[in-house]
């Protein structure tokens, strides 16, 4: 299997998964444990993973400079975030208008009675855990978060040298964490097989199942045409005033070379060039912007995995309340901002987000089998995201650009 690259192996896991639950369902008995091991291992990453991967987030957020590049920061950040929240707001308008996944016929006594009532009181109270130990004993995702926002924030105001060790030992933790991290990615085939194939051995109508699938892929393509070719044209139009079809134009070839490529780092050369020769943006704020847009801003990745949780909530016949709905949206913000270096990071992060909500995370195996193709046109999205807030903050500093209206 090492001739194939993962997720043509996990594509091949899907299908068998699919054959042997349909066409054997009987003996996924004797292999249900290896998918059981596989979510155990998966979930065992939330916790290290939030802690690091967030925290250093903040932290680097917080290390601009000050004057003009504090300035700048802000603004990019309040970007960043409105534009992830706008793509969350487009996916689940979508995933509630659609629902890809119902009309699907689990087997009695597989829905998991999981998802409580939750109100915003529950919601607000649940940040400050009582106590911190049990919290990450129990996976508490939501009091995680919020410590790691914490620790975040805090360390930039420690002394030099403290500052210094703690974010070498919490970038020392984060790396320990990825190497672990891609060798459970690596076992994601035998996991995803085993699951997949347990799903489908309860499923009684395969052939409506794989067609939800189908909607559920399509469903996310929508989002992202919508948030590319409708929100961020509207902001350049109304916001930037600018001319959007001209700045998409001149962003086609980072656009296509994040799409074949599924990375957002690899482009940054290309997106830079773009951004500054084609569109006239200054260096400092292009340099900026896009450096750490590759890292923080994740449009496509946040639509995506709003988009995945409520369709595996549809497909276990399980009904959201609007604040679990306000809940998962939160979460899909922060672990987009989060995501950036993490093996297989959909998988990953909608397991913290399934986690927090109470979802079965097993549900994963219904949509990372397709999550190859949607990587690359979630990316780029991102890319092209990053370089609307690099329009944006240039024009809210005063810069004159090649695609002024």
């Amino acid at each position: 299997m090492k001739r194939f690259p993962l997720y043509l192996q996990i594509l091949i896991a899907l299908v068998l998964g699919i054959l042997a639950g349909t066409f054997l369902p009987e003996s996924t008995r004797y292999y249900s444990w290896i998918g059981t091991l596989f979510m155990n291992a998966l979930c065992m990453l939330i916790v290290p993973i939030i802690l690091f991967s967030v925290s250093l987030s903040v932290v680097d957020i917080r290390a601009g400079g000050s004057g003009g590049l504090k300035r700048i920061g802000m603004k990019t950040i309040f970007w960043y975030v409105l534009t992830m929240l706008l793509a969350i707001v487009t996916g689940l308008l979508l995933v509630r208008l659609i629902q890809p996944g119902r009309g699907i016929t689990v087997a009695p006594g597989e829905v998991p009675d999981l998802v409580t009532s939750t109100t915003v009181q529950d919601i607000v109270s649940g940040f400050i855990p009582s106590n911190i130990f049990y919290a990450l004993a129990h996976n508490n995702t939501i009091p995680i978060i919020f410590l790691a926002l914490v620790i975040g924030i805090a360390v930039p105001s420690l002394n030099e040298k403290s500052r210094g060790v703690v974010t070498d030992l919490m970038r020392a933790g984060y790396e320990l964490t990825m190497k672990v991290t891609r060798v459970v990615i690596s076992l994601a085939p035998f996991g995803i097989f085993a699951i997949v194939a347990g799903q489908f051995a309860t499923i009684d109508n395969v052939l409506l199942m794989l067609r939800n699938m189908l909607l559920y892929v399509l469903t996310v393509a929508a989002g992202l045409l919508i948030h590319s070719l409708v929100t961020l044209p509207l902001l350049l139009r109304l916001v930037g005033k600018v001319r959007p079809w001209a700045h998409l134009r001149n962003m086609s070839l980072p656009m296509v070379t994040a799409f074949s490529t599924a990375s957002s780092g690899a482009t940054i050369p290309l997106t830079l060039d773009a951004v500054e020769k084609k569109d006239g943006v200054s260096r400092r704020i292009a340099d900026f912007v896009i450096s750490l847009g590759a890292t923080v801003n994740m449009n496509g990745a946040a639509l995506l995995e709003c988009v995945a949780v409520i369709f595996i909530a549809q497909v276990y016949g399980i009904e959201l309340t609007l604040v679990q709905m306000v809940t998962v949206s939160f979460l899909s913000l922060i672990c987009a901002i989060g995501s950036a270096g993490i093996p297989m990071s959909a998988m990953v992060m909608m397991a913290i987000i399934l986690s927090a909500v109470g979802l079965p995370v097993e549900g994963i195996g219904l949509v990372i089998g397709v999550d190859r193709i949607l990587d690359m046109c979630r990316t780029a999205v991102n890319v092209y995201g990053d370089t609307c807030i690099a329009v944006l903050v240039a024009k809210s500093e005063k810069e004159e650009l090649t695609i002024d209206v």
